[in-house]
C-alpha cells in the first residue's frame, strides 16, 4: 500500500515537465512543436540553445534523483539492502514512465535518459560515473546527445555485468533493459545519424571555429 503510494510519487516527479515550463515561461511557446518535437533536454539544447538545455538536463536528473530517495519514507528499506535495491529501481523507473508520458503534459514527453542518469546516480553513483564518462567524451567528439546517450546507456551493462559483476539478479536485468530502451527510443535518431542529417548541440563552437581556422 505504502510502496504503492511512493511509486505514484514518483511517476508524478518525473511528470514535471520541465522543458515545456522553460519553453512557455521564457519563449511563448511549446517545445514539442519544434525540433524533434519531445520535451527532452536533447532537444532543448537544439532549439533553446545550451544555457537552458543545460538547466533542464539538471532539472530532469534531479527528477530521478529525488524519486529514488522515496525510499527514505519506509523504515524497512533502510536496513534490508535487497528489498531497498528494488524498491529504488521501481521508484526510478516509475520517474522515467513519468518523464516519458508526463500527466501534466498531455502525456508526451522526453526520452527520459536524463532522468534515467539521475536514477542510476541513486541507485550506484560509480557506475553513473562510467556512463557519464562515455556521454561526455562521445558528446565533445561529435556533439550528438543521441549518439552520446546510446553509448552511455550501452556502458550500464558493461559496468553492471562484467566490470563490477553485480550480483543482484534485479539490477542486472534492469541493466539490460535500461540499454534495449535507450536504443529503441533512439531508432530515428540512429538512422538521421547514418544519413548524416542529426543536429548537433549548440556547444564547443569555439573548439569548432579554432579547428576550421587552422584548416584554413
Amino acid at each position: 500500500m505504502k510502496e504503492g503510494l511512493l511509486i505514484i510519487i514518483a511517476y508524478l516527479i518525473g511528470s514535471i515537465p520541465t522543458a515545456l515550463m522553460i519553453s512557455r515561461h521564457f519563449f511563448g511557446i511549446d517545445i514539442r512543436d519544434y525540433g524533434s518535437g519531445n520535451m527532452g533536454a536533447t532537444n532543448t539544447f537544439r532549439v533553446l540553445g545550451s544555457r537552458f538545455g543545460t538547466f533542464v538536463m539538471v532539472c530532469d536528473i534531479l527528477k530521478g534523483m529525488w524519486a529514488v530517495s522515496l525510499f527514505v519514507f519506509l523504515p524497512h528499506y533502510l536496513s534490508n539492502e535487497l528489498d531497498r535495491t528494488n524498491l529504488m529501481i521501481g521508484l526510478g523507473l516509475a520517474a522515467v514512465l513519468g518523464h516519458i508520458f508526463p500527466v501534466f503534459a498531455q502525456f508526451k514527453g522526453g526520452k527520459g535518459v536524463a532522468t534515467l542518469l539521475g536514477m542510476i546516480i541513486a541507485l550506484q553513483p560509480v557506475v553513473a560515473v562510467c556512463c557519464v564518462g562515455v556521454f561526455l567524451v562521445v558528446l565533445y567528439f561529435t556533439r550528438y546527445v543521441s549518439l552520446s546517450s546510446i553509448l552511455g546507456a550501452i556502458m550500464l551493462p558493461i559496468s553492471v555485468l562484467w566490470i563490477w559483476n553485480e550480483h543482484e539478479v534485479m539490477y542486472r536485468v534492469f541493466a539490460l533493459l535500461v540499454a534495449f530502451m535507450v536504443v529503441l527510443t533512439h531508432q530515428k535518431n540512429i538512422g538521421r545519424i547514418l544519413r548524416g542529417v542529426e543536429s548537433r548541440v549548440p556547444i564547443l563552437k569555439h573548439r569548432d571555429r579554432r579547428k576550421n581556422k587552422t584548416g584554413m
